[in-house]
């Protein structure tokens, strides 16, 4: 038997703002304006993979159980770490090194997630 994820669901107390602030993270998900409304927001990504934020009165207390690790395209670690922060996400945990190592952020309602290194990271190559 063979299991695929159908969707990721992230807790949110602004689902539509905490959509948009995702949707410039990862640029390759999209607002679904369809089937969205203000307890229920989707991104839409490639290979029908989808991103759900739901409508939640608590407060994030703890540490996530489970968080997205983001692998960087076109930008080095460190350049995506500071375009995040400049975003607003906050930096939880930098455990970066020179050539390894990953930074973990939060997402503007505390959700952590983590950037990893390149290959070119890793080699010491230059993105730009």
């Amino acid at each position: 038997m063979t299991l695929r994820t159908a969707n990721f669901c992230i807790d949110a107390h602004d689902p539509k703002a905490q959509a948009e602030w995702w949707a410039r993270v990862v640029d390759d998900f999209v607002l679904d304006e369809e089937d969205s409304d203000e307890d229920e927001v989707a991104l839409i990504g490639p290979a029908g993979r989808v991103m759900i934020f739901l409508r939640v009165p608590e407060d994030k207390t703890v540490k996530n159980r489970m968080h997205m690790c983001l692998r960087p395209v076109d930008r080095s670690r460190d350049e995506e770490v500071t375009r995040l922060l400049q975003m607003g996400a906050s930096m939880f945990d930098d455990r970066r090194t020179a050539d390894a190592g990953w930074a973990v952020l939060s997402d503007p309602e505390g959700n952590e997630f983590c950037v990893l290194t390149t290959p070119a990271d890793a080699a010491g190559i230059r993105h730009h």
